[in-house]
């Protein structure tokens, strides 16, 4: 039944991402429409949804990216699908009042390999933020070119927002060391729903359930608090201009910020392995050493 399930669910997305666009007097977000009389889109890969695609899009797609959390093309979906009316146009509202924000909508910067120059980066100091991310992506494994494009926008500058939001999340990763794996990934989720508000993010905290449970005591204990804490306090990350950064400072951009880093998830993972592992030869070794 749940093989079904996601089958169905699979093939609901599909055919809304897939959907032809056609001519109509008016844009999307003036008039309803149907699959039938689907108006043009407002920018360059936009599809138009009605209203009951979108639902459909975001039940889809986020039972789906909580069943399987690696799939980032359901996750960004989901985020698309959920994000308007209310919480993008908030957010864009939140970059309108900042001078900083203003500038970023004004120049619409994208984050690539092109546009950040990694190997360049790679030069800087140690303790600036364009080296910690380039040490960050290589020690990921990860490069900045694999962000999806926003397709389910309406209105075209929100779209810019949820794309440079999109981009924006490995500086998120690199300002405060957390790594990509599941455990990592939960936390900054926290972090970015208490800063950004936007539904995704918050789902995706939930997938802390799925966790291990020697993971899910450090999340209870440890990451969730310092992600709910600072991301409230936190100034909105979206409105930094990461590309005017990257030879900054990396503790004084966090204090500037308003962020503590936290404590190193990877260190912490290494000594319990250790622990467990010195646990297990003291035991087998008690057990060697017990009479017959």
């Amino acid at each position: 039944m749940a093989t079904q399930l996601k089958r169905l669910l699979v093939v609901v997305a599909g055919v809304v991402a897939k959907s032809p666009s056609r001519a109509a007097l008016l844009p999307a977000s003036y008039r309803s429409f149907s699959v039938l009389n689907r108006p043009p889109p407002n920018y360059e890969g936009h599809v138009p949804l009605t209203v009951t695609e979108r639902l459909g899009l975001a039940f889809g797609s986020g039972l789906l990216s909580f069943l399987d959390p690696r799939r980032g093309d359901l996750i960004a979906a989901f985020g698309e699908a959920t994000a308007q009316p209310y919480f993008i146009t908030s957010l864009r509202k939140r970059m309108l009042l900042n001078p900083t924000g203003r500038r970023i909508l004004r120049d619409r910067p994208r984050l690539t390999s092109a546009s950040l120059n990694i190997p360049h980066l790679r030069t800087l100091p140690p303790n600036t933020l364009g080296y910690a991310y380039a040490a960050w992506l290589d020690a990921e494994g990860v490069t900045p070119d694999t962000r999806a494009a926003v397709r389910y926008i309406d209105d075209e500058e929100c779209a810019y927002v949820m794309q440079r939001y999109r981009e924006c999340h490995d500086f998120y990763h690199a300002l405060v060391g957390l790594p990509v794996f599941r455990e990592g990934e939960v936390a900054l989720k926290a972090f970015e729903f208490a800063n950004t508000g936007l539904p995704m993010t918050g789902l995706a905290t939930f997938s802390a359930l799925t966790l291990k449970k020697a993971e899910w005591r450090r999340f209870w204990d440890i990451y969730g608090p310092w992600a709910v804490r600072n991301g409230a306090r936190a100034d909105d990350v979206i409105n930094v201009y990461w590309e005017e950064e990257l030879e900054t400072d990396i503790n004084e951009l966090r204090t500037r910020l308003g962020i503590e880093k936290p404590p190193d998830l990877r260190a912490i993972r290494k000594a319990e392995r250790q622990r467990k592992k010195k646990a297990k030869e003291a035991a087998a070794a008690a057990g060697a050493a017990r009479p017959l």
